[in-house]
């Protein structure tokens, strides 16, 4: 049995990913910040507000594994975004996985295979219109997931996700409609549009003992819309 820690597990990808490897029998300590959510076998949640830089009472000594899954969709075109927006975005995506992180480093050290994930998108790599908000700050990540698995090897693996649209709250704007579904579908190669479960199970695997090889890595899980022409 593992113990990992997942922020911003309330919705989405993190409820998700955090019931997986609950009812693997793994322990996970997880976090909400807007959306109280009731703890399970295996999984307790505390409230968090990653903007705070104060102490954090529920760390554990020990951890296998860090999930930074807070995250924010916001498409304008480049001409209505202000400084504050992308400084905004930082704080949340970036700075704050910074703080998280940093806290805790000692008990992922105790980890023999410790591992640490991020989620980015593909429009880091893509470039879409409407993106500059999210890209700038997905991209930074990007950066900071390369040079920590560089620094922190071998004893830390850092990986991250960059998934295309997926049906979660967090790109309830986007699919709110079955028309809004459909066209995004008909955008990917495969023809769908990804679930939690989809980005989820790719999760799990990245923390497992299964990935033990694998650091420095940006996984587009996308439905081949990155890579593929149709």
């Amino acid at each position: 049995m593992k113990t990992y820690l997942i922020i911003g597990a309330s919705s989405g990808i993190g409820k998700t990913l955090a019931e997986k490897l609950s009812s693997q029998g793994h322990k996970v300590i997880a976090t909400y910040f807007e959306h109280q959510t009731e703890n399970k076998k295996n999984l307790e949640y505390h409230h968090f507000d990653v903007n705070d830089s104060g102490g954090i009472d529920f760390l554990p000594e020990f951890l296998d594994g860090l999930v930074y899954c807070p995250g924010t969709i916001n498409l304008k075109p480049f001409g209505r975004l202000q400084a504050d927006d992308y400084l905004n975005d930082y704080k949340l995506q970036v700075v704050g996985f910074v703080n998280i992180l940093n806290k805790a480093l000692p008990a992922l050290k105790k980890s023999k295979s410790g591992s640490v994930l991020t989620f980015s998108t593909v429009a880091v790599q893509s470039g879409f219109p409407f993106h500059a908000q999210v890209s700038a700050t997905k991209g930074a990540l990007e950066g900071l997931t390369r040079a920590l698995a560089a620094e922190l090897a071998p004893a830390i693996r850092v990986n991250a996700i960059a998934p295309s649209v997926t049906d979660t709250p967090l790109a309830s704007k986007l699919l709110n409609s079955d028309q809004k579904k459909e066209a995004n579908a008909e955008r990917h190669p495969l023809k769908r549009i990804g679930s939690a479960d989809d980005i989820a199970s790719m999760a799990a695997f990245l923390l497992s003992d299964e990935a033990t090889w694998i650091t420095g890595q940006i996984h587009h899980i996308d439905g081949g819309i990155s890579s593929i022409k149709n």
